[in-house]
């Protein structure tokens, strides 16, 4: 019989907590996020050699690095997550069939809790950045779809079927 789920983050009277993790053990996590941006045709027809050129620069290679930085930045962001040294976060930027941007983050560390939000906050914080540099173009932009592709590592591992 499995046990009965709770809320990680409340405690036993219903307050708001951080999950304590000092009884847990290290070991190697990973988590993958995926966020899909519709930019449409007006601005993708602008897509040379991988990427949008604009005043501000190249747009998924500065998405790529503002989705790290903001991956960094995840415990000043969210209220109760744990402050994470990331050991790696990378990035994938592709354009799918649809004419879609599919924002791929994979987040890992060796530690005592997960980096999913980690990785769904570098997917969020590079679709963001898209958005804002292609703006000028055209606000007929979606950020259509943020979600946990899978995570490794902890007492239970999730993949997204």
């Amino acid at each position: 019989m499995e046990p009965e789920k709770t809320f990680s983050h409340l405690d036993a009277a219903g307050n708001p907590a951080m999950v304590d993790v000092s009884a847990k053990s290290q070991t190697k996590r990973t988590a993958i996020a995926q966020s899909i941006v519709v930019l449409g045709d007006d601005i993708m027809q602008h897509l040379s050699n991988g990427d949008i050129q604009t005043k501000k620069g190249p747009v998924f290679q500065t998405a790529i690095i503002a989705g790290t930085m903001g991956a960094k930045k995840t415990s000043d962001l969210i209220p109760l997550c744990h402050p994470l040294g990331l050991e790696s976060c990378k990035f994938q930027i592709q354009v799918n069939e649809a004419n879609e941007v599919v924002i791929q983050c994979t987040a890992s560390l060796t530690g005592k809790t997960g980096v999913e939000m980690e990785a769904l906050t570098g997917a969020s914080v590079a679709a963001l950045t898209i958005y804002d540099m292609c703006k000028a173009f055209s606000h007929d932009i979606v950020i259509k779809e943020t979600r946990l592709i899978s995570k490794t590592g902890g007492k239970s591992d999730f993949i997204r079927k």
